[in-house]
């Protein structure tokens, strides 16, 4: 699947990395069995992002496929759960591979291609628009991308930036989006009553985004900053 092919799929993603983590055996599900690893994919500013990558058995020819250290290239879907911790729900983000890249194709990647995500959904929480310290304007969006096959949806949280930020605040709940952007990977640490505790965040970082018309057509605003979210 290529992800720059038209697709009714409402969710196309394409990682091209390396694997910095051994493979974990995270479930089972339908008799397959479903591993893990973390790829890590540079930027354009030569920092990286550690993206979580869930691996059905039936693609791999064995776990060497996904062994640590080893360069691969995927295409897929940014999916979500929640997950039970400590008597909270907590919104878990993944990248699931639908298949390999082969290897003509992957040696033509550049980093532009490396970390790559179409998304089409539609707003489920009122977004919120702020500014960092340092005087950069964000808007946080939350989409819901249905996965008709499963009859459920995933979850994503989104960041537009600049321009697109004053675009997306003015989007309501149940406005119908799609966005182009890449996954990114943000450190942080949270206040416990065990001291600070550090985790990570994962979102899309927009680099463009639309309003999808009831006539199918669309009306969108392209981010001309480059680096978006860098």
């Amino acid at each position: 699947m290529n992800i720059n092919e038209q697709s009714i799929n409402s969710n196309l993603g394409q990682l091209f990395g390396k694997i910095v983590s051994q493979p974990i055996k995270t479930h089972e599900a339908y008799n397959e069995n479903f591993y893990e690893v973390m790829l890590e994919v540079k930027r354009l500013s030569n920092n990286s992002d550690i993206i979580p990558v869930s691996f059905g058995e039936r693609m791999l020819n064995s776990l060497d496929d996904i062994a640590e250290g080893k360069e691969i290239a995927v295409n897929g879907e940014f999916r979500s759960f929640n997950k039970l911790v400590e008597n909270k729900s907590r919104l878990i983000l993944y990248f699931f591979a639908k298949n390999f890249i082969d290897e003509n194709e992957k040696a033509t990647l550049g980093i532009e291609e490396s970390n790559k995500l179409i998304l089409k959904g539609f707003i489920c929480k009122p977004p919120v628009f702020r500014e960092t310290p340092f005087g950069r304007q964000i808007c946080d969006i939350l989409l819901a991308v249905n996965r008709p096959v499963y009859n459920r949806s995933d979850y994503i949280p989104c960041l537009a930036w600049g321009r697109n930020a004053f675009f997306a605040k003015q989007w309501n709940v149940g406005t119908s989006v799609e966005i182009e952007g890449r996954i990114q990977s943000r450190p942080y640490k949270k206040a416990t009553e065990n001291g600070e505790e550090e985790h990570v965040a994962y979102e899309v970082s927009c680099k463009s985004i639309a309003v999808i018309e009831n006539s199918n057509q669309t009306s969108s605003y392209n981010q001309e900053e480059a680096q978006v979210g860098c």
